[in-house]
């Protein structure tokens, strides 16, 4: 079992920045890609980025490409999504998910394990 925690979500005004966090305890696994998404009210919850086991590879969604910077620090067992140039449309709550897949994956269905979530509110 591996249990995941996200934090450094809040409030921000437009153009803003906020650093996640994601640790993860429990079983460890050897390898695996991990992922960011989020949940706006009413909507959908969607893909913001993954990156690979050891890090080479990321993906972002294009509503983030160019703002958003997703790393890993296996040592730490600590995934970070560096958000910059914040708008009102990325609020949501943000969920972090641990995917036995190596290289990454868009999809939620490829993540077995998944954070509680923590709330980014960015200010018009």
């Amino acid at each position: 079992q591996v249990q995941l925690v996200e934090s450094g979500g809040g409030l921000v005004q437009a153009g803003g920045s906020l650093r996640l966090s994601c640790a993860a305890s429990g079983r460890s696994r050897r390898s695996g890609a991990m992922g960011w998404f989020r949940q706006a009210p009413g909507k959908e919850r969607e893909f913001v980025a993954t990156i690979s086991w050891t890090g080479g590879s990321t993906y972002y969604a294009d509503s983030v490409k160019g703002r958003f910077t997703i790393s890993r620090d296996n040592a730490k067992n600590t995934v970070y999504l560096q958000m910059n140039s914040l708008k009102p449309e990325d609020t949501a709550v943000y969920y972090c998910a641990a995917s036995p897949v190596y290289s990454g994956s868009y999809y939620g269905n490829e993540y077995d394990y998944w954070g509680q979530g923590t709330q980014v509110t960015v200010s018009s």
